[in-house]
């Protein structure tokens, strides 16, 4: 086969999920209402949180920020999927498919470690309640933020940097949009440096966030543990089960992708693109739901403020 060069051509052309049309339009579909869903649910999280001032403490804080980077996140992603999942010309141009790259694994990265910050923080809250103020003060909380931010753009920079400088063997990228895995499959050069690199960020990224916050909520189970209270015990391990639940479902699937070794070939099996429809679309969006609308506090500020447009 011909060696095909990026850096001779200025587009690429994403394959998506299937050349079925009855099968593309009920993924657009899909994906247009996950994507409302995710912009509508944490976009009302932000504006709950600023209307009530009793929101305004560490926790809300960083899941203001999560509810940042996850519409941030989507909108990287989703209008990628649903323009090339109806459209006949499904090409993307070096530039666009560089920066939708970039962005889309800078907020992962990103969102990856605020998990975890969000997960030492309730460790915090609950295991050393009498110490949390000093623990989270507002600096503290400034730079817990500030350093995944920047720890997930510099991660991506790099990656994205090193995954261009390949040659590529065709500009059929068997996905629905420009992922990092998919172009190490499709290129026909030397990709060691890019798998060790990426093998690197994931685990130090990737793993070291998931082993913090497991710990994190081992130590909070440990403490639920010892409430006498049957109905307060069953009430903690209800609201631990169901973050444990959205982090593994994020942590699982994306360190699955990042962790594999990626094959020289441009073939994709099923799971390579069903998982990243599972950390790139339908966790952020369930989210705002699982960590904040169950929230009494959340609730009773959105009830109260429909209750007052009402009297209005």
């Amino acid at each position: 086969m011909d060696q095909f060069n990026q850096t001779t051509s200025h587009t690429f052309i994403l394959l998506g999920l299937s050349s079925s049309p009855h099968l593309q339009v009920m993924f657009f579909l899909l994906f247009l209402i996950i994507y409302f869903m995710t912009i509508s649910g944490n976009f009302l999280l932000i504006v709950i949180v600023r209307m009530n001032p009793t929101l305004h403490s560490p926790m809300y804080f960083f899941l203001t920020n999560l509810s940042i980077i996850d519409i941030c996140f989507s909108s990287s992603i989703a209008p990628v999927i649903l323009r090339n999942t109806l459209a006949k010309d499904r090409s993307i141009s070096l530039i666009g498919c560089a920066t939708q790259m970039y962005f889309s694994l800078a907020l992962g990265s990103t969102e990856c470690l605020i998990l975890a910050v969000m997960a030492y923080d309730r460790f915090a809250a609950i295991c050393r309640p009498l110490h949390y103020n000093t623990i989270m003060n507002k600096t503290v909380c400034f730079y817990m933020a500030a350093v995944p931010w920047s720890a997930g753009f510099i991660n991506s920079l790099v990656q994205v940097t090193l995954t261009f400088q390949l040659p590529f063997c065709t500009c059929h990228i068997n996905h629905y949009f420009c992922e990092v895995p998919a172009f190490i499959r499709m290129s026909c050069g030397d990709t060691f440096l890019n798998q060790l690199s990426l093998f690197i960020a994931a685990g130090i990224i990737g793993m070291c966030s998931f082993l913090l916050t497991l710990t994190s909520y081992l130590h909070i189970i440990s403490k639920i543990l010892k409430i006498t209270s049957s109905q307060g015990r069953q009430k903690s391990f209800s609201t631990c089960a169901s973050h444990l639940t959205a982090v593994t479902l994020y942590y699982g699937t994306s360190l699955f992708i990042y962790l594999r070794p990626q094959k020289h070939t441009n073939v994709s099996n099923t799971t390579d693109k069903v998982l990243p429809i599972l950390y790139m679309t339908v966790t952020p969006m369930l989210n705002p739901f699982i960590y904040s609308i169950r929230n009494k506090d959340v609730t009773n500020t959105l009830i109260n403020q429909l209750k007052r447009k009402k009297c209005q």
